[in-house]
């Protein structure tokens, strides 16, 4: 260029012209080589994508005693089940987060399907899909505008700090959630609302005064110990608000089974005839907490241990308790008035684990949260809930099989076999506690059974975690 200039061919303002669209050339072309022909372009708003969810394979065996004594009475049912979930979640500008993760299943318990169900009326086809499908298991938006707050709306990951023995969790409750956290050198404080849609009636005219909602009020703190230790506690008191519409809900809950036969169950004497469903005389006081400490310098390394245990107490338990025997005395039989005292429920258990990892409720190996080659994780509770303590619509659907009036004993083992690949296997064992009330509440897997006398589950998983 220089040469051209003293030649007098190019001037100098022709040359700094044509250096100008050479560089935008060179520009365009790394930007080009940068991007590939197949890469994916997010739009402005989105500040970051991250896929995540899993892809889990189980064996299962689960049975149950009905009747004392009887050889006909054990129903049990042994499955090879799958379970896809997927999703997407990220930053959005201006301190928005989102969050959209496909499932398995409609049950809002469960994301399972099971190998050879054939739904399809009248096909014996092998591998029908009748029963295979895709729903919306989380869609929510986020927002945290400051350190100190944080609201999510929509289908959401379970945002209170709670047990199984209060909420599946499986669950991902609909609605609207704030918290509000303070940190100091000693603690970390936190305050919750939850305001979840528990139903919305189907008829327009019953808008919006019949809609039922679980309200939760939370508050608690993480206290921090010395040496890595730290103590958490949560109480959380539920209410309940709107009217609902006649399925159930709005009926008084009667938890009771009564004698017959029923051709869906096979062998089973007693079977459920009364309300299983119902939330009438609600006000929940539960208390979770957990104290976690590391195990430095042991055989296999260093571990992190936990003790943990929920408490659960239903203010308004007797009055549960006299509704459901005056709403159908005869589903009492020799029981001449209301069983009271049954509102209490409580776990209470401890777990091990590489250190490193978060442990938690629901946060782990055993619940696939989180994996790393060669690391594992092990736990144990007791866990006893009495028929009128809690909300029986929101109970385990596993352990132990969704069910009031049943107490006993969780294990499970988990252990990474690569950085994404986890094998596990859990087992419960539970029994009835009081033999004058049935076994209240009801499941899609034994759908109907009540009493349960004796509990028996087994699980094999195979998770891939992505």
């Amino acid at each position: 260029m220089d040469t051209l200039i003293k030649k007098g061919i190019l001037t100098q303002e022709e040359a700094k012209n044509i250096e100008a669209g050479m560089a935008a050339e060179q520009s365009n072309a790394t930007s080009s080589a940068a991007l590939p022909a197949n890469v994916i372009k997010l739009p402005s708003s989105m500040q970051s994508m991250q896929i995540f969810g899993d892809v889990r394979l189980r064996y299962e065996y689960r049975g149950a005693d009905n009747v004392p004594g009887a050889s006909d009475s054990t129903y049990y049912r042994e499955r090879f089940r799958y379970a896809l979930r997927l999703g997407i979640r990220g930053d959005l500008q201006d301190q928005f987060n989102y969050g959209i993760r496909l499932d398995t299943s409609s049950n809002p318990r469960s994301p399972w399907d099971t190998f050879g169900s054939n739904g399809t009326a009248g096909s014996a086809t092998p591998s029908d899909k009748y029963n295979s499908g895709i729903y919306v298991g989380q869609l929510f938006i986020g927002w945290h505008p400051e350190t100190w707050f944080e609201a999510t709306a929509g289908r959401m990951p379970m945002p209170l700090y709670t047990t199984p023995m209060v909420w599946d969790a499986d669950i991902n409750p609909e609605g609207a959630f704030e918290k509000f956290k303070l940190s100091t050198e000693a603690v970390d404080w936190f305050v919750d609302f939850g305001q979840f849609d528990y139903q919305d009636p189907t008829s327009a005219s019953e808008l919006p005064s019949s809609d039922i909602f679980v309200l939760a009020w939370q508050a608690g703190g993480t206290v921090k110990l010395p040496n890595k230790q730290y103590f958490k506690i949560a109480p959380v008191l539920y209410t309940y608000t709107g009217e609902g519409y006649n399925n159930g809900l709005n009926q008084p809950f009667v938890g009771q089974g009564y004698k017959g036969v029923n051709v869906g169950i096979p062998g089973a004497t007693y079977q459920a005839g009364y309300n299983q469903q119902g939330i009438n005389d609600l006000l929940v006081l539960e208390i979770p907490a957990e104290y976690d400490f590391p195990i430095p310098n042991t055989p296999m390394g260093n571990l992190q241990g936990r003790l943990f245990g929920d408490f659960a107490y239903n203010l308004d338990g007797n009055t549960r308790a006299k509704e459901a025997y005056e709403a159908n005395p005869a589903a009492f039989p020799g029981v001449h008035s209301p069983v009271y005292g049954q509102d209490l429920a409580y776990q209470v258990g401890i777990g091990f684990g590489n250190a490193g990892p978060v442990y938690g409720p629901t946060q782990g190996l055993v619940y696939g949260s989180t994996s790393k080659k060669n690391t594992w994780e092990t736990r144990f509770y007791w866990q006893c809930v009495e028929q009128y303590a809690q909300d029986v619509n929101l109970l385990d659907s596993d352990f132990f099989e969704g069910r009031a009036n049943l107490q006993g004993i969780y294990s499970a083992f988990a252990y990474s076999i690569t950085d994404s690949i986890i094998g596990t296997f859990r087992y419960g064992y539970a029994t009835r506690i009081n033999s004058q009330l049935g076994t209240g509440g009801n499941n899609l897997d034994m759908p109907g059974l009540n009493p349960v006398n004796n509990y028996n589950l087994f699980q094999m998983d195979l998770t891939w975690r992505l």
